[in-house]
């Protein structure tokens, strides 16, 4: 009778576990595992780079985002303030005219403090 030998699981530095049921575990630390296991640095690099760059994307569209914002924020304020300054002008306007009606009523004798004087 020939035997041969079937072997259950693959066997690690001449090791055989002999329970079929356990699977061979890998290193759970990149220095530990196999060189097939092991990402290339350069990939690892590649990867980096990539999402550096997204990052720097993003960043340059939200500082456009808020710029903007920013530039629409100082237009609205710019024409609040314009507004206001038209609105106070023309107070002003009325006001001095205003004045200057009182001034020359005064100047022509038309006030009370004038015509009581005037009658004593």
């Amino acid at each position: 009778m020939s035997e041969e030998f079937v072997p259950l699981t693959s066997s690690s530095h001449g090791r055989v576990s002999g329970k079929s049921w356990k699977t061979q575990k890998s290193a759970t630390f990149r220095t530990q595992c196999s060189a097939g296991h092991r990402s290339n640095f350069e990939e690892r690099m590649k990867k980096t780079t990539k999402a550096n760059a997204a990052k720097k994307l993003e960043i340059e569209l939200k500082t456009e985002k808020n710029a903007e914002k920013q530039r629409r924020r100082e237009i609205t304020l710019e024409r609040k303030n314009a507004a206001e300054e038209r609105r106070r002008l023309e107070e002003d306007k009325a006001k001095m005219g205003a004045r200057k009606t009182a001034r020359l009523r005064r100047k022509a004798g038309r006030t009370k403090k004038i015509t009581r004087l005037s009658y004593c």
